[in-house]
């Protein structure tokens, strides 16, 4: 697969999973004290933070942080 078909894939389940109606009338806690919902879109953060920073790494452009072009 390609690196741009990657990148696809993963913001589609991005924006599945950030529809988070599984938990949408869920009265639990986390820890006792922490709103589900809340713990889920922690989680969720961290998940596309992680997510975006392999973008970054192994999916930018070559040449573009060269020094010396057009500025």
């Amino acid at each position: 697969m390609s690196n741009k078909l990657l990148i696809f894939l993963f913001l589609i389940v991005l924006l599945f999973l950030h529809q988070d109606f599984w938990f949408k009338d869920d009265p639990s806690l986390v820890f006792g004290f922490l709103p589900v919902t809340l713990a889920y879109h922690m989680v969720f953060t961290v998940v596309a933070a992680i997510g975006w920073l392999m973008v970054v790494k192994f999916a930018w452009p070559k040449g573009l942080d060269e020094e010396g072009g057009d500025s």
